[in-house]
């Protein structure tokens, strides 16, 4: 084993993000860095936990104390990362940290309980854009069980609709020659949608099929997932940061850290910011053509009205890791306020109780308003969170 003091900090970053890789399954989202470097942490006696910790803190030490090899747009960069791999480390070691610091250590932000009146006023706006009458519950799943596709049909809509976005993609913020997304269904996991970044500007997205998929959601998860969303930032990154600029702390994606935060805002802004604000009728034309059912208005209004609710998770994240609160409390939550069945509820469950995911949530909640206001319809704005290295913080402050 290499003494980590030796190495330069972006190579000590690489490893210690790897090394603890070999104790989280799923913490390294991606890597298409030096193979010599991963084949040697790949083969050496997995590092234990302490000292791992005691390696990211001598980084954090050292990057606060700055050298000449990074500038200090790139040292701020690495700190934030290496914050956040310092605080799963010392979870992963055993020691307890409070929930609302491990969020804000890692991702870089401190999340509140949305108060239920806002959530009651979603509710009022969603109960007069839903058809019918009745309990708003029992509408919105009704509403929403007519626009479930078939395996047959989800199949064709997301080819159909990663096509046209791919193109929509490459006119809007370019995409580098060669690249390529291959889509599968699969199930039995906690997510709706994975984007597997393979480097080489290649990705794997897959599509969990453990329920059915809505056409009302589709052109968000392709748009979030692969054009222009996860799958362009990781190749906009690659060819215009790794491959240019050889900032090879871009070549690893790491679960925990405000890389995510930034990357799940973005991709959440994706779809408006490349079809605008409104943009339900241009879906309408491709999945229309396809046999889909897609009530163009209907769906536009219940977005609008509805926007509000993917914050429930959040509280119930907090209800079950800030305050201890027990999961049929958490199930409750989503079901009273996020309008979910009681299968959808405990499937959520099981993503914020996975030690993966469980701060991850917000990612989304937080990561997204943090984006949208950074953009403020500006393509030009999104085209940087494509291309360049932010930490929350500079967005919040732009």
């Amino acid at each position: 084993m290499t003494d980590p003091s030796a190495a330069g900090p972006v190579d000590r970053y690489l490893e210690v993000g790897l090394r603890l890789g070999r104790h989280l399954d799923g913490l390294v989202d991606a890597y298409f860095g030096p193979e010599d470097l991963a084949r040697r942490v790949e083969d050496e006696p997995r590092r234990e936990l302490p000292a791992l910790v005691d390696d990211i803190r001598a980084l954090l030490a050292d990057l606060d104390a700055g050298d000449g090899e990074l500038d200090a747009g790139r040292r701020r960069w690495l700190r934030a990362q290496a914050a956040g791999l310092h605080t799963a480390a010392r979870q992963l070691a055993g020691e307890k940290v409070a929930f609302l610091d491990e969020v804000e250590s890692c991702y870089g932000v401190r999340p509140a309980f949305v108060d239920h009146d806002v959530l009651a006023e979603a509710h009022r706006r969603l109960d007069g854009a839903l058809p019918g009458s009745g309990p708003l519950a029992e509408r919105y799943d009704t509403w929403r069980t007519s626009h479930l596709m078939s395996r047959q049909q989800l199949t064709i809509a997301v080819h159909t609709l990663a096509e046209a976005f791919r193109e929509r993609t490459a006119a809007s913020f370019g995409l580098p020659d060669g690249e390529h997304v291959e889509f599968e269904l699969v199930s039995d996991q906690p997510w709706s949608g994975f984007n597997y970044y393979e480097g080489g500007l290649r990705s794997r997205v897959a599509i969990n099929t453990d329920l059915p998929v809505a056409s009302t959601a589709i052109g968000h998860l392709i748009a979030h997932e692969a054009y222009p969303g996860h799958h362009t930032e990781h190749c906009r990154k690659e060819v215009g940061l790794v491959r240019a600029r050889h900032q090879m702390e871009e070549a690893i994606f790491l679960v925990g850290t405000p890389q995510c935060l930034l990357a799940e805002g973005l991709a959440d802004v994706a779809l408006e910011a490349l079809l605008g604000p409104g943009n339900e009728p241009q879906i309408a034309e491709l999945l229309h053509p396809l046999g889909v059912r897609y009530d163009t208005e209907v769906v536009a209004a219940v977005a609008s009205a509805g926007e509000a609710l993917s914050s429930v998770r959040g509280n119930a994240a907090l209800l079950l890791h800030d305050r201890q609160r027990p999961e049929e409390e958490a199930v409750a939550e989503l079901e009273r306020w996020a309008l979910l069945s009681h299968e959808r509820a405990l499937k959520s469950i099981s993503f914020l109780t996975h030690p993966t995911w469980r701060a991850y949530i917000f990612c989304y909640t937080e990561g997204m308003p943090l984006c949208r206001r950074f953009v403020a319809g500006d393509p030009a704005r999104f085209e940087r969170l494509l291309t360049e290295q932010f930490v929350p913080a500079d967005l919040a402050a732009a």
